[in-house]
């Protein structure tokens, strides 16, 4: 009842054909494949950029002010 039989599976395909035809349909499968390399080219320019940017800086805590930080977290100026 719930599974389509090979004849509903001809009926959609000629459907699709006759409101889409060929040629629309080959060209939507050429823009698809398009996107995915660029996607793929993409990715692929983000790896390399990864491996050559900065290093992480670190921070020096020796030269860092030495003032106290502030701890009142739970009083509240009225």
């Amino acid at each position: 009842m719930g599974s389509l039989s090979i004849w509903h599976w001809i009926v959609v395909i000629a459907v699709v054909l006759l409101l889409f035809g060929r040629g629309k349909i080959s060209d939507l499968m050429g823009d698809v494949a398009q996107g995915i390399k660029a996607f793929k080219k993409g990715m692929k320019d983000d790896e390399t950029a990864d491996k050559a940017a900065e290093p992480v800086k670190s921070i020096d805590h020796n030269s860092a002010s030495s003032a106290p930080a502030r701890t009142d977290v739970g009083s509240k100026a009225v």
